[in-house]
């Protein structure tokens, strides 16, 4: 190995050591041969087909008596096989309900998936899936439909909070833990929606138009590192078309690349209302309909799917292939073996894991005059806005958890799906006054900006919180509301130390940006945010959270100003094309020149460092860098050292590509050194003819970087053609 400057070379890059999805153990091979080989037809049909929990307007189905009330789904077990049913959870969050106050399970809400995201520490998020995964088991779940993954294609995409951001390495890191952290429990997780499901207007009817190289090096990328992470014992597919055809009869999607290409052993999913046809799903791959006679026009598997196997249309190696991935799965993640029976849950414990995780999530966006961390002494505080006297807000839809107290802003004007927004009831007003005492804070709802002003007037700090609400079936716009920007610019001019703390599923533009002192990022809160948020401006923890995904200016800087498909009336057919290809987020605004508001990987901290000893070395088995990062502080922090590489011949015009990242704590003064491994796709391209991860042998550019706008150090690294022996 020779050695150029501070970098050490080696003659060629060999194949890298990633990690495949690990296959069934024989001895699960085995017991599912021998089950699947007792098993009946009508008991086959069974398995592939789900049911809903609850009656459905207009719809016969009635449950079954065995259901959990209130809750995804259902698959009948076979108990004479000692196969125990399949009871469905939504969740992401944790576990969800969506009915009325008087059944709603009462449950520990983490933070949003995007704050998850924000850590960029995939310790903290195999915790946060180990705790909602053994909430779902103590309340009788075995599936939990879990591990969002979709890019972040669209900013205003209603289920962005859902999601873990723009980047398909920290997206597939981040919930590849969380997925094992679920099924840590026995019980089942998955990853979804498969695939292209990057905005909800439309979802049902609209086509993902993509090529094949730019889909496997962004957003297929993201969900091959998730499975490969994580071992899900489900995908789901999503409800979009893709260059046309249903992801759920897209046999490009679910057979050549899900369970040819990448090995998939496990079972392929609908979404609740994805199915479309008997034949062409069951060829395609999908294996099991979900909740098919309350959300699909008709039932396609069951009677249906048993007429096609008795005609031939679908063979019968087909069927018994379908009812095996289940059994598969369930066997392999332990719920054959361990079937879930309800159970107390630690709910103080678990709450603390939430805050935990929103700690380390929360983004300090600016801090002018370093009026952050606030001090206490002789502070007084106005509290504004945001219903911060109540809770903290939460996204909606089917990831909706209902939390344990209730929701702190009841809304009983029983709005349909996606229903009203739920407040976790962990004010932080309640826990600033406890840092200060009561008679140093004073709240304003923020309605009038007259009164709110004159409040902030007489405080030496105004903190006004803003929200913005995100919720499965609808989009966003960028925008705050009117009346909080009014609020915002009123309560600024009144006093000029104020604080925003912004709860939102995802990014906003900020025409007051300029007129406040500092503002903070705080995502979906969860169960803990109150503390989680005091702790941050009081910094009793260090500002610790990263960008998963970039702020724009405004609407203009995105690849679609105008959110495809607003010109469209509801159920028509539409197509997006996405040109944008594998340049998603920060990559498009590199392409196109552009400057975001705030980049990805952009955070503040209180503390300061530095980085020291960085090193980079080509090996047989993989490139590497390492970085030593010192603390020159008196107080505790946390830093997220980043590597993103670019190599002249990346496809779609990217320049750098997040290759990745290390979340370390130093205490005061310490020092801390990481080696960071590329995981060798992240240097190729795909080539579609050979159906090969391709590195063209040229010399690329490997930074070490604090955002993806501010690289500290660069090296370059000779690197020998080759094909990689990974699909």
């Amino acid at each position: 190995m020779r050695r150029l400057g501070g970098l050490a070379l080696g003659a060629a890059l060999g194949i890298g050591a990633w990690a495949p999805v690990p296959q069934p153990s024989a001895a699960d091979q085995s017991w599912v041969s021998t089950t699947l080989r007792a098993m009946t037809q009508a008991e086959k049909l069974s398995l592939v087909t789900g049911q809903f929990t609850r009656r459905f307007p207009g719809r016969d189905f009635v449950p079954s008596p065995e259901a959990h009330a209130d809750s995804a789904g259902y698959v009948p077990g076979i108990p004479r096989l000692h196969v125990p049913p399949l009871w469905e959870t939504d969740a992401g969050i944790g576990v969800a309900s969506q009915v009325d106050a008087s059944t709603r399970r009462q449950r520990t809400a983490l933070p949003s998936g995007l704050a998850t995201a924000a850590t960029w520490n995939s310790a903290l998020a195999f915790k946060a899936g180990a705790m909602i995964g053994a909430e779902a088991r103590a309340s009788g779940f075995d599936v939990m439909l879990a591990g969002g993954v979709n890019l972040a294609r669209d900013p205003r995409n209603g289920r962005n909070f859902e999601y873990a951001g723009e980047d398909p390495w920290l997206a597939g890191t981040v919930v590849g833990a969380e997925i094992a952290g679920i099924q840590s429990n026995q019980i089942i997780a998955t990853t979804k929606h498969f695939a292209l499901n990057d905005q909800e207007f439309g979802r049902t009817v609209l086509s993902a138009d993509i090529n094949e190289v730019s889909a496997r090096e962004s957003d297929l990328l993201a969900f091959s590192l998730a499975i490969e992470n994580g071992n899900p014992g489900a995908v789901m597919c999503a409800y979009n078309r893709i260059n046309l055809v249903y992801a759920c009869q897209n046999d490009w999607l679910l057979t050549q690349v899900l369970k040819t290409a990448w090995h998939y052993p496990f079972f392929v999913m609908s979404d609740w209302g994805a199915v479309h046809a008997t034949t062409a799903s069951a060829l395609a791959g999908l294996d099991q309909e979900s909740a098919a006679a309350s959300f699909d026009t008709e039932v396609y598997f069951g009677e249906a799917l048993g007429r096609a196997v008795a005609t031939g249309e679908v063979p019968q190696p087909r069927l018994d292939d379908m009812a095996r991935r289940i059994l598969l799965a369930m066997k392999a993640k332990g719920v054959i073996d361990h079937p879930p029976t309800p159970g107390p849950i630690d709910f103080a414990a678990h709450e603390r894991i939430a805050q935990t995780d929103e700690e380390s999530a929360i983004v300090l966006l600016k801090n002018a005059k370093g009026l952050l961390p606030l001090r206490g002494r002789g502070l007084t505080v106005a509290v504004i806005g945001g219903h911060a006297d109540a809770g903290v807000l939460s996204g909606g839809g089917s990831a909706a958890v209902y939390p344990r107290g209730g929701n702190a802003v009841p809304d009983r004007s029983n709005v349909p799906f996606p229903g009203s927004p739920i407040y976790d009831p962990s004010p932080p007003l309640r826990f600033i006054m406890r840092k200060l005492g009561k008679s140093a804070v004073r709240y304003d709802e923020g309605t009038n900006p007259d009164a709110a002003a004159q409040l902030a007037a007489n405080s030496k700090v105004a903190i006004v919180f803003a929200t913005q609400w995100s919720a499965e079936s609808r989009d966003n716009s960028l925008t705050l509301s009117d009346r909080q920007t009014a609020l915002i610019t009123a309560v600024a001019k009144a006093n000029p130390r104020t604080i925003v703390v912004l709860e939102t599923g995802g990014p906003v533009v900020m025409p007051w940006l300029k007129s406040v002192v500092a503002v903070l990022e705080a995502w979906y809160p969860g169960s803990g945010g109150g503390p989680a948020i005091t702790n941050v401006l009081f910094g009793d923890v260090d500002a610790a959270g990263r960008l998963p995904i970039s702020f724009p200016r405004s609407t203009a800087q995105l690849p679609r100003p105008i959110s495809p498909g607003d010109a469209k009336r509801p159920g028509a057919m539409f197509t997006i094309r996405y040109f944008e290809g594998a340049a998603v987020g920060y990559k498009w605004y590199d392409r196109t020149h552009q400057v975001p508001l705030f980049p990805f990987g952009f955070g503040l901290s209180y503390g300061r460092d530095a980085f020291f000893h960085y090193r980079v070395t080509v090996d047989h088995d993989a490139v590497r860098a390492q970085v030593g990062v010192r603390n020159l502080s008196f107080r505790p922090i946390i830093e997220i050292p980043q590597l993103y590489v670019s190599c002249p011949g990346f496809d779609d015009g990217v320049v750098w590509r997040l290759a990745g990242f290390a979340a370390l704590r130093l205490p005061p003064h310490s020092v801390r050194q990481v080696t960071i491994a590329v995981d060798p796709r992240l240097l190729a391209n795909f080539r579609s003819a050979s159906q090969v991860w391709q590195i063209d042998g040229e010399a690329c550019r490997v930074a070490l970087g604090r955002s993806e706008r501010n690289m500290v150090a660069t090296a370059t690294v000779p690197l020998a053609s080759m094909r990689l022996d990974v699909k």
